[in-house]
């Protein structure tokens, strides 16, 4: 449909075209103005004097110097409300379910973050129900923090299951270069576990034009904005995944002519990430907006600019790996990292968590040191037979992805494991939680 041109500024002369973008001369126009170019939208991306240039999201094939520009006056919007549930949107915020159209408020996309004065400490415990997550990289809400993940890993799979695991009021999913396969994967499973009415996706995928994906963020976040600020309601945004946004941004930033950073990245890449992740916030009124995005590595690369950005911004990383002992994807517990566990585990969780944790990852440490050994030709002891048991086990009755307990059940299972394999004393753990919770068998 051709926006209105009513009060619209309009210009029909096109000073330069590349493959994205494309420059006209124009006057009183803001950065990140929404407009259209022969009909197809695009952004301010850059201002110099007069000279004005947008980005095509579309691209600019078949555009001619004498294409008809018209600037709204107002960035990318979305209409907000309790119609949002349950709804598929593209990264203009349009209906792609063939439901009807969106009902609600008009909100710019794309705001500043909260003030700081409207936040409050992190204190809330937000369970996944995976044991991985949950035990050993326990996440809070207003928490940022990513997935690192080879490309032919299941993150997608992953994503999915906390969205529909976590105990959150609404869940926002932003999807960037999915596979039609993948987005018809979140629908079928959002839609046969009755979860739709807590879960918001905007979708861009590989059929659509990449530079939209640079959209689906703001998106994501407009909405997240919307439930958490203004219902008080506990929401987690998912993205995935943040190395294609990444890209966009680097298809956008050649065509522009700007001399690339680090790995054919923009020199803004930092500044672009942490626009997105300052979004995550707990705020006053009990609202808050949690953020766990994918970052994909390249050849498992994590000094690449994208991961070693990301690293500087969110408050740790949560790391998939295949487990070859039992075939299944983990949460590596030693390259995970969660920064603000310490503010719930233990006052939120049982008050064992810590102890159970540390002794956890300790044995498990202790079982890769005896494989170690093991494939350099050296006897292992009965205790280095015994932790290789209990990694076995750890890895497939905790670590494991497709884990789904309960915080408590995931320390009464560990406790288990440890009646199984080990001593009391070779656990190390203090008395006064191995008097309540050492399995009754083993004492």
């Amino acid at each position: 449909m051709e926006p209105i041109t009513l009060f619209k500024k309009k210009y029909t002369r096109l000073e330069k075209i590349t493959k994205a973008t494309c420059v006209v001369e124009a006057d009183n126009v803001g950065y990140e103005e929404l407009a259209y170019v022969a009909g197809r939208p695009a952004q301010v991306v850059k201002i110099m004097g007069n000279e004005v240039t947008l980005q095509v999201f579309s691209g600019t094939e078949g555009l001619g110097t004498n294409a008809e520009v018209i600037f709204t006056g107002r960035p990318p919007v979305l209409k907000v409300g309790d119609d949002l549930s349950g709804r598929f949107l593209n990264a203009y915020g349009n209906p792609i379910d063939y439901g009807p159209e969106i009902e609600g408020e008009i909100r710019e996309i794309g705001g500043p973050s909260v003030n700081p004065v409207k936040r409050k400490q992190p204190s809330e415990f937000i369970p996944t129900g995976i044991a991985g997550i949950d035990l050993n990289n326990t996440l809070v809400t207003g928490q940022k923090i990513p997935f690192f993940a080879d490309p032919d890993q299941p993150f997608n799979e992953v994503m999915s299951l906390v969205a529909l695991r976590a105990k959150a009021d609404k869940i926002i999913l932003g999807g960037m270069g999915l596979l039609n396969d993948d987005y018809l994967y979140f629908r079928r499973i959002f839609e046969n576990a009755g979860a739709l009415h807590r879960i918001v996706c905007f979708i861009n995928t590989t059929d659509d034009p990449p530079v939209e994906r640079l959209l689906i963020p703001d998106m994501a976040l407009t909405a997240a904005e919307y439930f958490a600020a203004d219902k008080g309601e506990k929401v987690l945004v998912l993205l995935t995944d943040m190395t294609l946004y990444s890209d966009a941004l680097s298809i956008v930033s050649n065509k522009m002519d700007q001399i690339p950073s680090k790995d054919s990245m923009p020199g803004s890449l930092y500044s672009d990430l942490a626009r997105i992740y300052e979004k995550a916030v707990q705020l006053d009124n009990g609202g808050s907006i949690t953020i766990i995005a994918v970052t994909t590595l390249s050849g498992g690369d994590i000094t690449h600019a994208i991961p070693d950005n990301t690293g500087y911004i969110t408050e740790g990383q949560l790391f998939l790996r295949r487990n070859t002992d039992i075939g299944k994807v983990i949460i590596d517990p030693f390259r995970s990292l969660s920064r603000l566990k310490n503010l719930v585990i233990g006052k939120k969780t049982r008050s064992d968590h810590a102890q159970v944790m540390n002794a956890a990852v300790r044995l498990y440490a202790d079982a890769m040191n005896a494989r170690s050994k093991q494939e350099n030709g050296f006897d292992l002891t009965d205790y280095d037979m015994r932790t290789l048991q209990y990694a076995r086990d750890y890895a497939r009755q905790i670590l494991a992805i497709d884990v789904n307990i309960g915080p408590d059940e995931m320390l009464n299972q560990t406790w288990s494991l440890f009646g199984k394999y080990f001593s009391k004393e070779e656990v190390s753990i203090k008395a006064e939680f191995t008097d309540r919770y050492w399995p009754i068998k083993d004492q």
